[in-house]
C-alpha cells in the first residue's frame, strides 16, 4: 500500500503537531486553524489506513481457522469481511485521486430541473433522493439549503450542502446535465418522455478566504420562506436571494431561522460560487468577472438514466455502464464516480 504514502503523512503529522505546542502558536487564529483542520484530516488519513490493516490481518486469521478446522460454515463470514476489506481499500484509493485545492472541501449542490414542467420537475426531485441516500450510504450529511415545490410534483429547485470530508472530490464528478428516458406517469396517453435536469457542484470555500465584493454589485431581495412539508420553514419574508449583477449570478436560502442568517448563508454561497468562476476563467480579481451564461446545454448530458424499453444507467464520459438502474436512484454511484476520477488522473 506504497501509493498511500502513510509514512510521509505520518511525519507531517509530528512536525504539525510540534508546532502547536510552541507558544506563539495560537497569536496567529487563521494559520492555528489551518494547521488544526491539517491535522485531523492527517489523522483521519492514517486512522483509515491503519483499520484496513486490522481488517486485512483480522480476514487473514479467520481464513486460517477456517482452513485449519476445514469448517464451511465460516465462509460467510469471510465472504462479509472480505467484501467489506475491499469496499474501504477502494474508498482509500478514490480518496488518493482527489489531490484538487478544494477536494477535502463541503460542496454546495443546485438542482434546476429543465424544459418539461411536471415531468422535468418530478426527475429533480428524484435526483434529489439519489444523492440524499447516497449521503447516508457514504457517511457524509445531507443540509437543505433552498427548496422551491413543483407547481404539481417534483421540485423547481433545491440547493444543499454535502457536508464531509471530500464531499466536494466526489460530488463535482455529477457536475452537468443528467437525462432520464421513461414512460412517464404523467401521461394518461403512457407514452414514453425524456427529461432533463441539471446539477451544479461548488466548493464550500473556508471562512478564512477573504473576498471583497462591492455592495452596489448586489442586488438583494427578501421573500416569503416555502419549502417541502413546511414544518421547518419560518414563513415570514425572512428569506433571501442575492444577485451578483456583472456575473448575473444568483443565490437563495431560506432554510435558516432569520433574514440575517439566511442573509450569511447566502453571501457564502455567493463567494463561494465567484471564487470558483475565478479559478476556473484564470482571473486574478472578482472584478474581472462578467456575464455567466446561465443556459443549459441540453444536448451534452453527462449521464443518461433509461427506464424504458429496457434499463440503463450510463456514463457518457467515461461509457461505464450499469443494468441496475433503481439501485442507482438509490444512491449506488460509486462505481460512476470512481470511473470518473480515474479517467480524469489519465487525462
Amino acid at each position: 500500500m506504497n501509493l498511500f504514502d502513510i509514512d510521509s503523512k505520518k511525519k507531517k503529522l509530528v512536525e504539525l503537531e510540534a508546532q502547536t505546542n510552541s507558544q506563539d502558536f495560537w497569536n496567529d487564529q487563521e494559520k492555528s486553524g489551518k494547521v488544526l483542520q491539517e491535522i485531523k484530516f492527517l489523522k483521519d488519513k492514517v486512522s483509515s489506513y491503519e483499520s484496513i490493516l486490522r481488517e486485512s490481518d483480522d480476514l487473514e486469521v479467520l481464513i486460517e481457522l477456517a482452513e485449519e478446522s476445514q469448517d464451511e460454515s465460516m465462509l460467510p463470514e469471510i465472504k462479509s469481511s472480505f467484501k467489506s476489506l475491499s469496499k474501504n481499500v477502494d474508498r482509500l484509493e478514490t480518496e488518493n485521486l482527489l489531490s484538487g485545492p478544494h477536494d477535502k472541501n463541503n460542496a454546495i449542490v443546485t438542482i434546476h430541473p429543465g424544459a418539461g414542467g411536471t415531468e422535468s420537475q418530478d426527475w429533480a426531485q428524484m435526483l434529489y433522493r439519489m444523492y440524499n441516500m447516497w449521503c447516508e450510504k457514504n457517511g457524509f450529511k445531507l443540509e437543505e439549503i433552498d427548496y422551491l415545490d413543483g407547481d404539481v410534483a417534483g421540485i423547481k429547485s433545491v440547493t444543499f450542502r454535502v457536508i464531509g470530508t471530500y464531499a466536494y472530490g466526489y460530488m463535482k464528478c455529477e457536475s452537468g446535465v443528467h437525462r432520464l428516458v421513461r414512460i412517464s406517469p404523467f401521461d394518461s396517453n403512457g407514452r414514453r418522455h425524456t427529461s432533463f435536469a441539471s446539477i451544479e457542484v461548488i466548493p464550500e470555500i473556508d471562512d478564512t478566504v477573504n473576498v471583497v465584493i462591492n455592495p452596489e454589485d448586489l442586488k438583494v431581495d427578501t421573500y416569503r420562506s416555502s419549502g417541502a412539508g413546511g414544518q421547518h420553514i419560518n414563513k415570514t419574508e425572512s428569506a433571501i436571494r442575492i444577485t451578483h449583477i456583472p456575473t448575473n449570478i444568483v443565490v437563495s436560502c431560506q432554510t435558516q431561522r432569520s433574514q440575517i442568517q439566511n442573509r450569511e448563508y447566502a453571501m457564502k454561497m455567493l463567494i463561494s460560487k465567484l471564487i470558483e468562476l475565478k479559478e476556473r476563467e484564470n482571473k486574478e480579481r472578482i472584478e474581472d468577472l462578467k456575464g455567466v451564461q446561465r443556459e443549459i446545454a441540453w444536448g451534452s448530458q453527462i449521464r443518461s438514466y433509461v427506464f424504458c424499453p429496457y434499463t440503463l444507467v450510463k456514463d457518457h464520459r467515461t461509457n461505464f455502464e450499469v443494468g441496475n438502474v433503481q439501485a442507482v436512484m438509490d444512491g449506488e454511484i460509486n462505481d460512476f464516480i470512481d470511473a470518473y476520477l480515474r479517467k480524469e488522473l489519465k487525462s
